[in-house]
């Protein structure tokens, strides 16, 4: 058996195949989810990963032992594991998936009712706690198993409910699924629109054979961005592994940022929605909170994270939050986050707007002048803190995730990585881009002095 602390991470449960989790620590986990939560009716599936297959079936034995009953699905995106859980009124459910990282890794999402994820803080420690203590005695009475085949076409049906799909018509679309969890859902999504399509590593493949599901590194977005230009296409939209982030680029082959993206999809739900709380991580730029209200809507900058952002929207009730990393959450999608249906808006609002997506985004990008993230690996992350903190003393210091230190026309935030010793930074200006690349080598020299 091979189950090793590490793996319980912050916010789910990830590690290498065979070196830090295997089968049977995947049944003892399963186990002691339900233990845990003393969920009775759950979902289980799994990503395209090799290894994904096994390691679902004997996380639902561990779960079954336990006493639960489940729906059992073969294979689904991230995404549609809370629109299972959450459709079906169910008490819990599982994702076995490594989400944007290399075929080597396995992993777990792990949800309790309402899609509501379970985290390092509340809920995932005490998983890994009590499977590694070792296998619980079976229940009395173990759990039925049960095969729903009517999942996907409800999940299709409920994103497809977020836009007019007959306004979506007419546009040249690159679609990038890099042989993930995409490739399950698109098919039958493009059925329903009137756009000309370009499909590329739309099927799913485990092996991951063409670049890493993971379109945030400028290298495996590459492709998309050319084939954009190459096809004379309207917009690319770029998907990672297990489909719960999506990725644009304009119709120039630019990559848009995803707080840019943020603002502009905040401004089209508030358009139709009314004054609203929109919630978003600390990282992004000004450009989300001065669009937020100029629309009508209250800006709630939050910790970033997507437990910590979910649990958030619950609290102020959000209509929608975004964060930098691509995620998108909506309140009628159980404030979850998903990739397809941002996909959707975003194709909606071009076609609404009649305005290439570059054209849209120009403002935030004359406006906003932004570093993106920014790893520096560090010997003394404590150390290199306090010099940030002492350097930019007069600024106006917060700690709610890093430190976050702002001036009245530039800003920064600076976090430990949950598992490396690196520190990440996001700076921003409103001066010039000059300023920003002025203000960033500033910062990043603090750091790694």
């Amino acid at each position: 058996m091979t189950l090793l602390p590490e793996v319980f991470k912050a916010y789910d449960i990830r590690g290498l195949y065979g070196e830090q989790l295997d089968e049977e620590g995947a049944e003892r986990i399963g186990a002691a989810f339900v233990t845990l939560t003393g969920a009775r009716r759950i979902a289980v599936g799994h990503d395209v990963r090799l290894s994904s297959p096994s390691m679902a079936a004997r996380f639902a034995d561990g779960a079954a032992a336990a006493g639960a009953d489940f729906f059992f699905i073969v294979m689904w995106s991230t995404e549609m594991l809370y629109f299972a859980v959450a459709d079906g009124g169910l008490d819990a459910g599982a994702c076995i998936t490594a989400s944007h990282n290399p075929p080597q890794y396995t992993g777990m999402k792990l949800v309790s009712q309402g899609a509501l994820p379970l985290s390092g803080d509340s809920g995932i420690s005490e998983v890994g706690r009590i499977a590694m203590e070792g296998p619980p005695p079976p229940a009395a009475v173990p759990g039925n198993r049960t095969r729903d085949t009517g999942l996907l076409d409800r999940f299709v049906a409920r994103a497809m409910s977020f836009v007019d799909p007959e306004a979506i018509s007419g546009l040249r679309v690159v679609f990038a699924a890099a042989n993930g969890m995409a490739g399950v859902y698109l098919p039958p999504v493009l059925e329903r629109l009137s756009i000309d399509s370009v499909g590329c590593f739309l099927d799913p493949d485990g092996r991951f054979p063409h670049h890493e599901p993971n379109p945030l590194l400028p290298e495996n977005r590459a492709f998309v961005e050319n084939k954009v230009v190459e096809e004379k296409a309207d917009l690319g939209i770029a998907f990672d592994g297990d489909a719960d982030r999506c990725f644009f680029i304009d119709d120039t082959g630019a990559f848009v940022a995803g707080d840019f993206l943020t603002a502009l999809l905040a401004r089209h739900l508030l358009a139709r929605r009314g004054p609203s709380t929109v919630v978003y991580d600390l990282r992004a730029s000004w450009a989300v909170r001065d669009t937020i209200l100029a629309a009508g809507g209250t800006p709630d900058m939050h910790r970033v994270g997507h437990a910590f952002i979910k649990r958030r929207m619950r609290e102020v009730d959000a209509l929608f939050a975004g964060e930098v990393s691509g995620h998108y959450y909506f309140r009628d999608f159980s404030y979850a986050d998903t990739g397809l249906i941002p996909a959707l808006l975003v194709m909606e609002l071009v076609c609404e707007a009649g305005r290439p997506l570059s054209e849209l985004i120009a403002e935030f990008r004359e406006r906003y002048h932004i570093s993106g993230e920014i790893n520096s690996t560090v010997a003394d992350v404590p150390g290199a803190l306090q010099r940030l903190r002492e350097r930019y003393s007069d600024g106006r210091q917060t700690e709610i995730d890093g430190l976050s230190v702002e001036y009245d026309d530039w800003h920064f935030n600076v976090r430990p990585s949950n598992t490396e010793p690196l520190l990440r930074l996001n700076l921003e200006s409103i001066r010039s881009a000059e300023d920003m690349e002025r203000r960033r080598d500033e910062v990043l020299e603090v750091i790694r002095a």
